[in-house]
């Protein structure tokens, strides 16, 4: 998917949201345990319910490698359907990628080609030569981890070196790789008030936020610190709507808790 595609998707459905598919069998509705893919059955039954109310979908992979080869089948019938069914809607594999070039390749054919993903998450700590595979290819964005929400993040992330913190060498450098322009960036609802800064060094990038709900981050003050002319905005919001419900209804459930990000997203873009 193009970025200009992704901003008509966004102008069509006044709407910026993202949705997690992070599931745990503990925490779904206990009748679908029934069924013979109990985490794909979930993730249907939320994508049919919140499609029309949101962008792009999230599912973080490590919710799947743990279930081993079952929960990896689960990850591709559930990209597979996405991608017949609502191929206006961006997908990002949030696997948190990062390693040296040729294994850094064999990921990105993984997610990106094998799979189909448009996008996937990558941590910048190795450098130009493990990002720049992902970069590759067309059409496809590699999602950079930058300044995440995570209370860890001021180990290394803010720290200040020659002047400058750490995220702020990690954005400016990446500008510099090739292909940059198919980068974004992940930044935590939980920094907003970083977003300014931000902006004055990648100001046309899209940025994936996470932590707008059940994290705490504020949806205004995100968009009020990090929207540009193109919105330039996926706020994630995972387990605020996917288990807004644990009860047969859930589906339902998650589409109410959209829907009311979505209208909150329809006002401030006017």
């Amino acid at each position: 998917m193009t970025t200009q595609q992704l901003i008509a998707e966004i102008q069509k459905k006044k709407s910026f949201l993202c949705i997690g598919l992070d599931v745990d069998l503990e925490k779904i509705p206990q009748h679908l345990l029934a069924e013979e893919d109990p985490i794909f059955e979930f993730n249907k039954a939320i994508i049919d319910a919140t499609h029309h109310l949101c962008v792009a979908y999230k599912p973080n992979t490590a919710f799947y490698e743990a279930y081993g080869l079952k929960g990896w089948k689960s990850l591709e019938k559930t990209i597979q359907y996405l991608n017949q069914n609502h191929p206006e809607i961006f997908t990002i594999a949030d696997a948190k990628r990062g390693d040296i070039g040729n294994t850094s390749r064999m990921y990105a054919k993984a997610f990106l080609e094998d799979l189909g993903f448009d996008s996937v998450t990558v941590a910048p700590y190795m450098g130009k030569d493990s990002v720049e595979p992902f970069l590759e290819f067309e059409d496809k964005h590699t999602i950079l981890l930058a300044l995440t929400s995570n209370e860890g993040a001021f180990d290394f992330q803010t720290k200040n070196i020659g002047g400058k913190e750490v995220y702020k060498h990690v954005l400016e450098t990446s500008k510099s790789w090739k292909n940059s322009e198919n980068l974004m960036y992940v930044v935590g609802a939980t920094k907003a008030e970083y977003l300014a800064e931000i902006r004055t060094i990648i100001p046309n990038s899209f940025l994936l936020v996470p932590g707008v709900g059940a994290q705490g981050g504020n949806l205004q003050d995100v968009c009020k610190y990090g929207m540009n002319d193109s919105v330039g905005l996926l706020i994630n919001s995972s387990r605020g709507i996917i288990y807004a419900s644990n009860s047969e209804n859930y589906a339902e459930a998650a589409a109410e808790k959209a829907k009311e990000l979505q209208l909150e997203m329809s006002e401030i873009l006017g």
